[in-house]
């Protein structure tokens, strides 16, 4: 497996659970296609411009984590401080 491969499951995994599990919005299946598009191609750019497709895997790891995806939900990290905070 890729080195890039980890980083952007984590990206799917964390904007799927902020979606469904902090917000209660419906599942949108966009999300996992589309990550394993990008795992596929950030894996197939690892070949040809090696550790540059790694930093930028971590790079989009961490904007997906700050970062509001859709404007509706907000950013994970929102997310998280309200979902534990209310617990």
């Amino acid at each position: 497996m890729a080195r890039s491969t980890g980083p952007v499951l984590a990206i799917g995994g964390i904007t799927i659970l902020n979606r469904t599990v902090f917000n209660g919005k419906s599942m949108d299946w966009r999300i996992p296609i589309a990550t394993g598009i990008a795992a596929g191609l950030l894996a197939l750019a690892e070949k040809a411009i090696g550790n540059g497709a790694v930093y930028i895997a971590y790079l989009a790891l961490a904007a997906v984590v700050l970062s509001r995806v859709d404007p509706t939900v907000p950013s994970p990290a929102e997310s998280a401080l309200k979902w534990f905070e209310a617990r």
